[in-house]
């Protein structure tokens, strides 16, 4: 199982986190998650683009590295 990380800049409220971390779980080959108002740390098979991708597509106005 692979991990991975990513970095987020401007999450604001608890709504966020929440939105990402359903947004992250609903991708198939993620396995697990744990989201914070800094970033996520991933397990499982996820592309990094589709996750990065899943992020951006909430339009929460957040960076994501």
């Amino acid at each position: 199982m692979a991990h991975q990380s990513l970095n987020f800049q401007g999450i604001e409220n608890a709504d966020q986190v929440n939105r990402i971390t359903t947004a992250l779980m609903m991708l198939d080959g993620v396995d697990s998650v744990e989201v914070g108002r800094h970033g996520a740390e991933v397990e499982g098979r996820a592309r990094r683009e589709a996750l990065i991708e899943a992020v951006q597509s909430l339009k929460l106005g957040i960076e994501v590295k």
